[in-house]
């Protein structure tokens, strides 16, 4: 699987509360800043608010790109 490599910026009390979960989870901050991620994502999938306003933006941005294209 390709990665990508991000930068994040936390401020100190969240980096350390992140660094004390994954000590707790025996798990690399990476690990647990992953997990954290898909988790985030999984829920967006299922919030019905969410999905209506991907539409209308995909919709949105359809209409750009067919502009773009002639």
């Amino acid at each position: 699987m390709a990665t990508k490599t991000m930068s994040l910026r936390l401020p100190e009390e969240l980096a350390a509360e992140l660094a004390a979960v994954a000590r707790t989870d025996d798990v690399p901050i990476a690990e647990a800043i992953r997990e954290a991620i898909q988790h985030h994502i999984t829920a967006r999938r299922a919030d019905h608010d969410f999905q209506k306003r991907l539409r209308h933006l995909l919709q949105e941005d359809r209409k750009v790109f067919k502009r773009l294209s002639k």
